[in-house]
C-alpha cells in the first residue's frame, strides 16, 4: 500500500496525529510558516502595485532545510494531506505549502479538524477537501495591505521622528491607549458626599432627596441636610424581586486572555502558548491527546456532540435540574465563526483527572477552559433581592439584601470565581408604617476618580469591542506595542511612553482614518466578504492604495524632523551641543554635529548596564523570563548569555548563541541555535539572519 504524507505546522502536533493514523502515513512539520513576502522592488514591498497587487514571496532561510525534507519525503508518497490549521492563516500556510514542494503527481488533499483527538482526525480524514481559494485570497489581502501600510509608515516616522514602526492594528491599539492616558490628564477632580444612616444591624444609604438622585457637592450642603434630618425613620415600601444571573458563554479567545490575565497575571502571549500545547497534544497516560478545541476563534458557539456529552455529565453529577442550555445568546456582528468556542475535548477529562500530566500554568488554564465550558450549559442561578426604602422629611434612604435561592452554574464555577452578592441580613422583620430610630447618622467626604488606564485585560476587551483585529492578533499587538517601547506596564496598567504619544500625535495628524478603530473595523468586513468570495482583493487594493498614498506624500514633505533633545552639555570635541540619540543598544549622548563630529560621550553606568528582558517565558520555570546577561569571571568571561530572571529559585540558562547585533526590528536579542539558523528571541517579531 503507499504512504500518504501529512502535513502540519508543529512538531507537537505531528507527534499527536502521527500516533493516530498509523503506519500508511507519515506525518512532518513545516514548523510554522515555510515563506513571506519578499523584501524587493519599489520600498522594499515585495508587491508590484503595477501588476494587481502581484507579492512576490521567498522561503524563510530557517525553513530551507525543512523544504528540503518535505520535499524528499514526497518521492515515497502518492497522496498529500495538508493539515495545517483551522483558520486563515492555516488556510494560507497550506496553499504556501503546495505552491512551494515539489509536487507533480501526487494528490493534495486540505484536511481540516478543530480538535486533536482520534475521533476528530479519524472523521477529518474520511473527507478531505480542497484549498479554500478565497480564504487564501483574504489571508493574503490583509499581509499585502498590512505590508504597504506598515513599511510606508514606518519608514516614514523612522525618518521624521525615529519611531520604529507603525500598522493598522498596532497604530488603532496604541491610539486606545494614548486617548486615555489624554482623558486622564484632562480629568478634574471633584469633592462630593454620601449620606448614610444606622440602625441596629442595619446600615441604609441616602437613595433620593426631594424625588431626585442625590447631589451633594459640599460640606456645607451635607451638613445643611443632616441638619434637617430628625433620628425618626419610616419604612415607605419593601420590595422583593427574584433575579436570574445566566453563566457566562464558553471562551472564546479575547475572553480567555482577559480571564488569564485578570485572575493570573498572565500575559496574552504566555496564554495563548500554553493555549496551543493543550491544543496540540499532552502525553496522559499511554497516549498523547488535544485537551481543548482550536483556541483562535470568535464564536460562543459549541458542537451537539458536546452538548449531548455534557449534559449526561451535568445531570449525573449535580442532578437534571442543574442542565440548562438555555443560552439564546448570538453571536456578536464582525464574527467570522468558523468554528466553536474554546471547550474541553472530553468532559470526562475533568482538571482533577490529568492535574497530574500538566504543568502548573497549564492546569490553570486548562482548568479556566472546562469550567466555564461546562459551566455555561448549566442552569442560571436565582436570587431575591428585598429593598426597604425608609423615609425621612424629604430624603428618602435605601437598604437592600440579596438571598440565594438557587446555585445553579455556580456550583462548578465557584472555583474560579466567587460571587460575593448574597448577605445574611433580615430584613423580612419589617412592615410598611414601621418607625426605625437611628443610631448614627453621618456622611463621607469622597472624590471622583479619573477613568482607568487600561491593564492588558482591558485593552483586549477594549479591542474586541471596536472590531480592532482578529483573535490571531491581539496577543502579538499588544507584544509589539510593548517591544516598540510605545508603552510600558506599571502595576499593571498601560502608561504610553513620550515616542508612543508622539508617534500617535503625528499619525493622528495625517492618518486619522488609517488609524481609527472604525477604518479597522470596516476592513476587517472587507476581509470577511473576501473570504466569502463576495468581494474581489483587487478592488479593496486598489481603493486603499489610491486614497492612502496621496496622504503619504502630503505626510512627507509637510511633517517636520523632529529634533534630539539637548542634554545641556557642550561637546568637548567641537563645542556643539550634545544630544540624546537612541541606538541598538538604548540612549546615549552624542555630538550634535554629526556626521562631522562623531563624538559619543561614555555610559557613565557602564559597569551596571542596564538588564535588557526578552520577555520569552523561561521554559523551565514558567515563571520569569529570559534576560540578557553577562559573564564576570572563567573562560566566558565577558560573553553575554540568556538566563531566567528568577534567579537564583530558577538557574535555568539557555543553550542558543547570543550575537552581537540585536534584532534590527525590535531591538531583541538576535540567537543562533544548534543548526546555525539565527533568529530574533521574540517569535513575534520572526526576524531572521
Amino acid at each position: 500500500m503507499s504512504k500518504k504524507l501529512v502535513i502540519v505546522e508543529s512538531p507537537a502536533k505531528s507527534k499527536t496525529i502521527g500516533q493516530y493514523l498509523g503506519d500508511d502515513y507519515i506525518v512532518e512539520s513545516s514548523v510554522g510558516h515555510i515563506r513571506d513576502l519578499a523584501v524587493v522592488g519599489p520600498g522594499g514591498l515585495g508587491v508590484d502595485v503595477e501588476n494587481d497587487f502581484k507579492p512576490t514571496y521567498v522561503v524563510l532561510d530557517d525553513k530551507k532545510k525543512v523544504i528540503h525534507k518535505l520535499n524528499k519525503a514526497l518521492k515515497d508518497v502518492d497522496e498529500v494531506y495538508l493539515a495545517t490549521d483551522p483558520d486563515r492563516e492555516g488556510e494560507a500556510i497550506s496553499w504556501h505549502l503546495a505552491e512551494t514542494l515539489n509536487i507533480k503527481d501526487q494528490k493534495v488533499y486540505r484536511v481540516i479538524f478543530n480538535e486533536i483527538t482520534r475521533k476528530a482526525i479519524s472523521q477529518a480524514f474520511e473527507v478531505p477537501g480542497e484549498i479554500d481559494r478565497d480564504l487564501v485570497n483574504s489571508q493574503e489581502t490583509r499581509r499585502v495591505l498590512d505590508r504597504i501600510i506598515g513599511f510606508k509608515l514606518s519608514k516614514l516616522l523612522q525618518s521624521k521622528i525615529k519611531s520604529k514602526s507603525a500598522g493598522r492594528v498596532q497604530s488603532a491599539a496604541l491610539k486606545i491607549i494614548v486617548d486615555k492616558e489624554k482623558e486622564i490628564a484632562a480629568f478634574i477632580i471633584e469633592e462630593y458626599y454620601e449620606v448614610y444612616a444606622e440602625f441596629e444591624g442595619v446600615v441604609a444609604k441616602l437613595n433620593k432627596l426631594s424625588g431626585k438622585e442625590p447631589t451633594i457637592s459640599t460640606k456645607e450642603e451635607s451638613q445643611k441636610l443632616l441638619d434637617s434630618l430628625n433620628t425618626e425613620f419610616v419604612v415607605d415600601s419593601i420590595e422583593t424581586k427574584p433575579t436570574t444571573i445566566n453563566p457566562k458563554a464558553a471562551f472564546i479567545t479575547s475572553t480567555l486572555q482577559q480571564m488569564a490575565s485578570n485572575k493570573y497575571s498572565f500575559s496574552p502571549t504566555r496564554t495563548m502558548k500554553i493555549a496551543q500545547s493543550l491544543y496540540e497534544g499532552i502525553d496522559i497516560g499511554n497516549e498523547t491527546v488535544g485537551l481543548i478545541t482550536y483556541m483562535r476563534t470568535d464564536s460562543i458557539r459549541l458542537s451537539d456532540t458536546f452538548i449531548d456529552e455534557a449534559k449526561a455529565f451535568i445531570t449525573g453529577k449535580y442532578g437534571k435540574n442543574y442542565y440548562g442550555n438555555q443560552r439564546k445568546s448570538a453571536n456578536k456582528q464582525n464574527v467570522q465563526d468558523a468554528h466553536e468556542a474554546i471547550r474541553p475535548t472530553s468532559v470526562l477529562r475533568t482538571p482533577e483527572s490529568v492535574k497530574k500530566y500538566l504543568s502548573a500554568p497549564e492546569y490553570k488554564i486548562y482548568q479556566l477552559i472546562y469550567v466555564r465550558a461546562v459551566a455555561s450549559l448549566m442552569k442560571a442561578k436565582k436570587t431575591q433581592t428585598t429593598a426597604m426604602l425608609l423615609q425621612n422629611n424629604e430624603a428618602t434612604f435605601r437598604v437592600a439584601s440579596t438571598k440565594q435561592l438557587f446555585d445553579g452554574y455556580l456550583k462548578l464555577y465557584k472555583v474560579l470565581e466567587k460571587e460575593n452578592d448574597v448577605d445574611e441580613l433580615d430584613l423580612s422583620i419589617y412592615k410598611v408604617g414601621d418607625v426605625l430610630t437611628s443610631t448614627k447618622i453621618y456622611d463621607k467626604q469622597l472624590f471622583t476618580t479619573p477613568p482607568a488606564r487600561f491593564t492588558e485585560a482591558r485593552l483586549i476587551k477594549e479591542m474586541e469591542d471596536q472590531g480592532i483585529g482578529r483573535p490571531s492578533t491581539y496577543a502579538q499587538t499588544i507584544q509589539t506595542i510593548k517591544n516598540r517601547k510605545y508603552a510600558e506596564i506599571k502595576e499593571k496598567k498601560f502608561y504610553p511612553s513620550e515616542q508612543g504619544t508622539l508617534t500617535i500625535e503625528k499619525l493622528n495628524q495625517y492618518f486619522s482614518e488609517f488609524i481609527s478603530s472604525s477604518y479597522s473595523k470596516d476592513m476587517e468586513t472587507l476581509l470577511d466578504e473576501v473570504a466569502a468570495g463576495r468581494v474581489e482583493r483587487l478592488s479593496i487594493l486598489n481603493d486603499f492604495y489610491q486614497y492612502f498614498m496621496p496622504l503619504v506624500d502630503t505626510a512627507n514633505s509637510k511633517m517636520e524632523k523632529v529634533k534630539p533633545k539637548e542634554t545641556g552639555e557642550e561637546c568637548p570635541k567641537c563645542g556643539s551641543p550634545m544630544v540624546f540619540r537612541v541606538g541598538k543598544y538604548g540612549e546615549f549622548k552624542a555630538c550634535s554635529n554629526f556626521p562631522k563630529c562623531k563624538h559619543i560621550k561614555q555610559n557613565e553606568n557602564k559597569d551596571k548596564p542596564e538588564v535588557l528582558n526578552t520577555n520569552v517565558i523561561c521554559p523551565t520555570c514558567n515563571k520569569g523570563t529570559l534576560v540578557l546577561r553577562t559573564a564576570k569571571k572563567g573562560k566566558n568571561k565577558g560573553k553575554e548569555f540568556l538566563a531566567c530572571s528568577n534567579f537564583p529559585k530558577c538557574k535555568y540558562i539557555s543553550p542558543l548563541k547570543v550575537e552581537k547585533e540585536r534584532c534590527t526590528n525590535c531591538d531583541n536579542v538576535m540567537v543562533t541555535n544548534e543548526e546555525g539558523i539565527t533568529y530574533c528571541i521574540d517569535e513575534n517579531c520572526g526576524s531572521k539572519k
